[in-house]
This record gives C-alpha cells, sequence and structure tokens, in this order.
C-alpha cells in the first residue's frame, strides 16, 4: 500500500484529523518534533489572534502501541480551542438558533467559487474547509515522515527568502538555514533584511492590507534514484509540485533555477558531474535542484514556492451579496497579515511526505527493519560503482 496521507476537519470545528496510511512498523513515535513543527506552523511575524488562541498538539488515537508504529492505518487529532466560540453557530449535528452565515464571498478566496460548486449561498460551507487551518493535520503528518527520513539521514529544512517587496540576497547553504532562521520572527536567514520584513508587514497592517513571498525547503541527504523516469506521475519534481501547489494561496512553484533556467544558456544551466571514492559521483552546482529527469540525483532536493497574500482584508475589496445580488464589502474573517513563514513550515511537511512517497515506493516493506536492509544494499551498490560491485 503505497504511503498516504488525508486530513479532515473544518478551521472552527471540533479538530483537524489526519489519517496516514502505508507507514511501516517499527518506527518510534516523536511526539516533540511532531509538536514542535505545529508550533512552528503556528508562530511567525504577522499571524493573527487566532493563533493566541490555539496551542497545538497532536493526540495519538490509532496506529502505534507503546510508542511504535503498527504498520495500521494511524489516525492523529490535532484539538481545535477556538471550537468552544463557535459551538453554536456551526454544530455539525443540529443547528442553533444563531448563524454566522456569510453571503459576501472574498476576492482571492475558494469562497464564491466554491459556493457556485456547491450551490451554497453561505460561503461558510466552503471556507470551514478551505482555511489554513486544514494544514495543522499536514505538518502532523509530515512530522511523522520526518522521523522515518531521519533514520536514512534525509533532513528537511526552508527558509523564508522574501516577504512583500523586501528579498533576502543571502545565499546559505541548506546545512545552515535551520541555525539561521530558527531565532527570525519571519524566518529569513539574512539578519539585515528580518527588520526590513517585519515593518513591511506593520505598514500593510496598518492599511488594512496583507502581503504574500516566497519560501524554499531543502532536502539534504536524499540519495539518487528516488523518484521515476517511468511514468510522467512517477516524477519526483511532478509529485513535489503538485504537493506544494496544494498548500493554500501557494500560486508558482519552481524547481532549483526554477524560471531562471529559461534565461540561460545550457553551459550555464546544467550540473556537471565529477566522481571521487570519498563522494561517489556528485555535481560541481545544483541548479537543477536535486532532480533530473524526474528522478533525484544525489544533490539536495530545493523547490520554492511563492504564496498570494492573505484574501482577508481588514479593509474588504469589492465584492457580491449571493443573497441579495448588491455590490459590497467582502466578508472578514479574522485572519493574518503575512502567513509566509508559517507556509515554509507546511512547505517541509510537504517535502517529507513527498518524499516519504518516493522512498517507500524504491525501498519499500513491511517494516523498518526491512527498509532498512533494502536501502542498506542499495547504496552498497553505488559506492562501489567503481570497486567491482
Amino acid at each position: 500500500m503505497e504511503f498516504s496521507v488525508i486530513t479532515a476537519g473544518e478551521s472552527h470545528g471540533k479538530g483537524i484529523v489526519s489519517v496516514i496510511r502505508g507507514f511501516p512498523s517499527g518506527v518510534d513515535f516523536d511526539r516533540d518534533l511532531i509538536d514542535r513543527d505545529l508550533r512552528r506552523r503556528q508562530g511567525g511575524y504577522g499571524r493573527g489572534g487566532r493563533m493566541e488562541i490555539e496551542s497545538d498538539s497532536v493526540q495519538v488515537l490509532s496506529g502505534f502501541y507503546h510508542g511504535e508504529s503498527l504498520g495500521t492505518p494511524i489516525t492523529f487529532w490535532i484539538k481545535n480551542r477556538d471550537w468552544d466560540n463557535w459551538k453554536e453557530f456551526i454544530s455539525p449535528e443540529e443547528r442553533g438558533e444563531e448563524s454566522r452565515e456569510v453571503n459576501t464571498p472574498r476576492p482571492g478566496h475558494t469562497d464564491l467559487a466554491g459556493a457556485l460548486q456547491r450551490g451554497y449561498r453561505d460561503c461558510r460551507k466552503v471556507l470551514e474547509r478551505t482555511s489554513a487551518r486544514e494544514t495543522a493535520g499536514r505538518v502532523a503528518a509530515g512530522g511523522l515522515a520526518k522521523t522515518l527520513l531521519r533514520y536514512f539521514g534525509i533532513e528537511v529544512v526552508s527558509r523564508v527568502v522574501r516577504i512583500g517587496g523586501v528579498e533576502d540576497p543571502s545565499d546559505p547553504e541548506p546545512r545552515d538555514w535551520a541555525g539561521l532562521t530558527s531565532g527570525s520572527p519571519v524566518r529569513v536567514a539574512g539578519d539585515e533584511v528580518e527588520g526590513e520584513m517585519m515593518a513591511e508587514i506593520d505598514r500593510a497592517g496598518e492599511r488594512g492590507d496583507s502581503l504574500g513571498g516566497v519560501f524554499t525547503v531543502a532536502a539534504r541527504g536524499v540519495p539518487p534514484g528516488i523518484g521515476s523516469y517511468r511514468e510522467s506521475r512517477e516524477r519526483l519534481d511532478s509529485r513535489l509540485s503538485a504537493a506544494f501547489m496544494s498548500i493554500p494561496a501557494i500560486k508558482s512553484v519552481e524547481v532549483g533555477l526554477g524560471r531562471e533556467v529559461g534565461e540561460k544558456p545550457g553551459s550555464e544551466v546544467h550540473d556537471e558531474i565529477y566522481h571521487d571514492e570519498e563522494r561517489g559521483f556528485y555535481r560541481g552546482s545544483n541548479n537543477c535542484g536535486g532532480i533530473e529527469g524526474g528522478v533525484s540525483n544525489g544533490e539536495t532536493v530545493e523547490v520554492s514556492a511563492a504564496m498570494k497574500p492573505i484574501p482577508t482584508l481588514t479593509s474588504p475589496l469589492d465584492t457580491v451579496d449571493l443573497v441579495t445580488g448588491a455590490e459590497t464589502s467582502a466578508a472578514k474573517e479574522r485572519s493574518d497579515v503575512c502567513a509566509v513563514p508559517a507556509a515554509s513550515i507546511v512547505g517541509e511537511a510537504e517535502m517529507a511526505v513527498t518524499l516519504t512517497v518516493a522512498f517507500l515506493a524504491k525501498f519499500g516493506g513491511d517494516t523498518l527493519e526491512e527498509i532498512e536492509r533494502s536501502y542498506t544494499s542499495y547504496i552498497a551498490s553505488i559506492d562501489n560503482w567503481y570497486g567491482g560491485g
């Protein structure tokens, strides 16, 4: 069974559920890693009041026994504390006396498109599920994927590259990203632009606006041969692009140099190949982002994503009332000014989950021990490429 993740739950409902299938037995449960990532998702300069209410922590409902995975479906639960403030309005079982219907869809949100698709005039039936609150479930599943990848020396990290009009010109090695970004409110590696980004967010908030930006996620230690050139949907870059585009508000995804490859000659794009006994095959650069022909080549896998500004504005844009047809102002929900730092953590989760799918497709077995045997044999064959192996 292929490793897979599905989430359920609404923004102001009782909580968010993640169901993970195809995970091997014998993997230790690392609550600290998952809860740390959940806290990181909640953080970042520019987040709104919702994050002052929630204090996310994962609860395990199935799939583990005495702290070790069973190989059966895993269920995670993340409680919504804000449910207590909403249960009279959006109960899944019965209609309350009061309502918080939303009839004025926000430009840039799923409100109108989803309402037209489902025949709703109340956009809350759409926005409760399409809210980025759902990504808490993805981050929990991503933390589980990271625990497996960690056994094989694979580390997933991220950094914010741009917020609004402010870009970080620094270009540190991915191995340094975690240390450089851990203390930054905007998760940026370059100290010189941190203050500028925060000021940009402040100015947007003062005028009732919002900001987007760009983040990059890197996976270090990915061995060559993950993914496939066999079929289009098995390509690692295809799967990663789809995964990152599934994150709310992401409108552009690039692997390695991305669109810059269309501006340069081949001699400045393609990564030259070298080999020595200590490193094996390696590249003199990593413009392809660690993937060639849909297959990892042993270099760091790098994916960048551009996030649009949050659609909810305190100075709302024009829209149409779905009940009366009158032109009016869009609905205002409690929201963030900027969520790019938080989105980078969701990007880490999508990277980890997608790599785990491809990793298990190549080395998969029912148990961690089986996977380790397959992985060790494969790596030995690569290490002995010119040694008679």
